[in-house]
């Protein structure tokens, strides 16, 4: 456990200019780690990617195993990952499909979101979450986030409903569970869906129950960022009810009820009825292949990065940044990623040009997220403007993601400790 540095509510500064390329003032050079980016020599020499994959001799053996089969597209691999992963999320069905996105859509449609209808969602995601819910015909409507957990706000949402409002669209930032609990209240006073957004959330839990199973649906992402893959792409729904499965299925099968895969399992040379106007979203065997042998793995790759997690605890700990809040006792949080907050007002410069000095000490770094609600889509279609949601534009304009992952070495996590410290130290006021 460790001290939390207290966020104080400034006024919101998105949008101001940019200080990244002048800093305010310039330090005695000779009594500093001077940075790549004002001079001195880079940490590393190679370039450290944010979040490189950890990829096993197992999962390229079922690969060729696959390719030599003669059968890649969605067969007996996708099967074996769906009851594997269903197994793991404790839960009765497990729909396999090319991406998170895909899912996050189909669960839309399966729950009858229609034109007009309202999801409630937060500015603080990336644009997938709000894309499906446009794709699907619905209208998003943010809620403002909570400042220190990132994730959504049971309050805000209640705040948002309003007649046209159909469903709920939580997301676990970084792997933290959001407060299902108070959101299931919302949802179930006002007679509301729920589809849980857990592209970053696989491992995730609050009060002993498995994030994605408190909705309707949970929607996952095995892209190259995640804690397990599935390749460059890959997404999961997982449900409790048979209803939702057998609409999703079939509409991520071109609307059909059975696949080619199971036409030849039960000998049909027929083609399969069309009873929906579905879409090509299937998952291959391919990328089930790389799957089951990830989520073997994915408890001793969840230990790793809480190994790493602890160490940038400690590591940072008097340095102008607030640190991840402290994990809840009833939560499980997946430690997707490892998010700080920048004390700007404590810096010389900006989070961009934070940004660009990682950069140059050749260490990857990233950015979770900038607030949806001032995209140019967003805020011309629907008319947000800053100020709107002065939790998420606070975090947007501070967040900087730091390398964390089953790949990363000792080493590797030594270079990102003494990166951050070495900038944040030369540009704290």
């Amino acid at each position: 456990m460790y001290e939390q540095p207290v966020l104080h509510a400034l006024p919101p500064v998105f949008g101001k200019p940019s200080n990244k390329l002048k800093p305010k003032s310039t330090p005695n050079k000779s009594s500093v780690d001077l940075p790549a980016i004002e001079g001195g020599s880079p940490l590393r020499q190679d370039f450290l990617v944010f979040a490189k994959p950890k990829i096993e001799h197992a999962e390229i053996e079922e690969v060729v195993q696959t390719l030599t089969s003669g059968w890649v597209g969605r067969g007996q691999k996708v099967d074996e990952f769906e009851r594997a992963f269903a197994s793991f999320k404790k839960t009765k069905f497990a729909i396999a499909v090319n991406s998170c996105t895909a899912a996050l859509f189909l669960s839309l449609r399966a729950i009858g979101i229609e034109k007009g209808d309202e999801v409630i969602t937060t500015p603080m995601t990336y644009s997938a979450t709000i894309n499906a819910i446009i794709a699907a015909g619905g209208t998003p409507v943010f809620a403002d986030c909570d400042r220190s957990s990132f994730n959504i706000d049971p309050s805000e949402i209640e705040r948002k409903v309003s007649s046209k409002t159909r469903a709920i669209l939580p997301v676990h930032l970084a792997g933290r569970p959001c407060d299902m609990n108070a959101i299931n209240v919302v949802a179930k006073k006002y007679n509301l869906r729920i589809v849980e957004d857990c592209a970053h959330a696989i491992e995730s839990e609050s009060c002993g129950k498995p994030s994605g199973t408190w909705g309707d649906t949970g929607c996952f992402s095995f892209g190259a960022t995640k804690n397990i893959i599935t390749g460059g792409k890959g997404g999961m729904v997982i449900t409790n009810e048979e209803e939702f499965a057998d609409l999703i299925r079939a509409l991520s099968t071109q609307g059909q009820s059975q696949g080619s895969w199971e036409r030849l399992q039960n000998k049909i040379c027929k083609h399969s009825p069309t009873r929906y106007a579905g879409f090509n979203f299937e998952m291959t065997d391919l990328q089930a292949s790389i799957g089951i042998h990830q989520l073997k793995q994915i408890n001793d790759y969840h230990y790793r990065r809480l190994e790493i997690w602890e160490k940038y605890n400690r590591a940072l700990e008097n340095l102008p940044v607030a640190r991840p809040k402290p994990v809840d006792e009833n939560f499980k949080h997946a430690m997707h990623l490892y998010t700080i907050l920048l004390q700007t007002e404590k810096l010389r410069v900006d989070r961009d040009f934070i940004l660009e000095a990682f950069t140059k000490e050749n260490i990857g770094v990233s950015v979770h997220y900038e607030a949806q609600h001032l995209q140019p889509y967003y805020s011309e279609k629907y008319g947000y403007k800053t100020g709107d949601f002065p939790n998420a534009e606070y975090i947007s304009e501070r967040t900087v993601s730091l390398p964390i992952g089953a790949n990363l070495t000792d080493q590797d996590v030594e270079d990102v400790i003494a990166a951050t410290k070495r900038i944040l130290n030369y540009y704290k006021k």
